[in-house]
């Protein structure tokens, strides 16, 4: 197993960050992306490098469809910006982050509406809260929202507990769907249990790669929306594979995330057209642009020695 570091600049603050950084993983000539944040403990980002060493084997699943759709992403950014984003974007859906903090919900509205705008009367809009509201807030925001948006699609993670989902779930008319009470939970089920989501979040690297996301989604018994994690478009075709092996793929998904990183460790992104992006192969040759993107040596000496505690916990 072979590590390189790789370190990009986001094109705006999303996250709390704006330089993502990661690993890409080269195994007898195949590539997989391990990259969780940076804040996450070794036993969390176990799953992100057994996802790594599946994408770098090929053990990928047959595709069943030949193109995914996608949608744009909206950080929160003023309307003006947020518009061109979405204007620029060629998706029919978008999902705008909401609740950031020190933000009010007057922003939120008012980036809500001018993505309505560009996206017309025709375009699905989605929000994502991350967690941050309590159930009260979630309470009173959501109706906001929904006028704002001319209709939402659904609410991504109101609140940050199942329990709590579960709960705005039966209070309001917005359909819910769960990210963190999956990908960051010690039982993803619980989501089931509670009947706490109308949609399932699934990111393919905090879960532990494709095949264990396709027996989750199996099991859990929601429709599936598949999401990036921030990753180069080495990561993201991970992501990809596991939306075409999806027998039922009813959502856009949030995979054209490529668009928030100001350079990438390929020459061709995986970027959308017209709202879709084409089926990846396991990468089977070096990433061209591997070496422009290299860190300085104390955060490659970081990844190293974060690799090797985590390969530990994965023997």
């Amino acid at each position: 197993m072979n590590v390189h570091v790789w370190s990009v600049p986001m094109t705006t603050r999303f996250r709390g960050i704006t330089v993502r950084e990661g690993v890409l993983i080269e195994v007898d000539g195949g590539w997989g992306e391990f990259s969780p944040f940076v804040e996450y403990d070794d036993p969390t980002a176990a799953p992100w490098l057994a996802c790594a060493l599946e994408a770098a084997r090929g053990a990928w699943p047959v595709p069943v469809r030949d193109q995914v759709a996608v949608n744009v992403t909206v950080p929160a950014v003023d309307p003006e910006r947020a518009h061109a984003i979405v204007a620029s974007s060629g998706c029919a859906t978008a999902k705008v982050k909401v609740a950031e903090p020190g933000q009010a919900l007057a922003e939120d509205q008012a980036r809500l509406e001018a993505v309505r705008d560009a996206l017309g009367p025709q375009g699905r809009l989605r929000i994502d809260v991350n967690g941050l509201w309590s159930v009260e807030e979630a309470l009173a925001a959501i109706p906001v929202l929904d006028r704002a948006a001319g209709g939402l699609e659904y609410v991504e993670q109101p609140c940050a507990a199942v329990e709590e989902l579960a709960l705005v779930r039966r209070r309001v008319a917005v359909p819910i769907a769960a990210d963190e009470s999956i990908r960051r939970a010690a039982d993803p089920y619980r989501v089931r249990e509670l009947e706490a989501a109308d949609v399932a979040v699934l990111k393919v690297q905090p879960l532990g790669g494709v095949q264990a996301c396709l027996r989750i989604a199996e099991d859990i018994g929601l429709p599936v929306v598949v999401s990036s994690a921030l990753e180069s478009s080495v990561g993201l075709a991970a992501g990809v594979a596991l939306a075409a092996a999806l027998p039922e793929l009813p959502y856009a998904c949030g995979l054209a995330t490529a668009a928030l990183l100001r350079s990438d460790v390929v020459t061709e992104p995986l970027l959308p057209v017209g709202g879709m992006l084409p089926v990846a192969s396991p990468i089977r040759q070096r990433p061209e642009r591997l070496l422009d993107s290299r860190p300085a040596p104390e955060r490659v000496a970081w990844w190293d020695d974060r690799v090797r505690r985590v390969s530990g916990l994965l023997d």
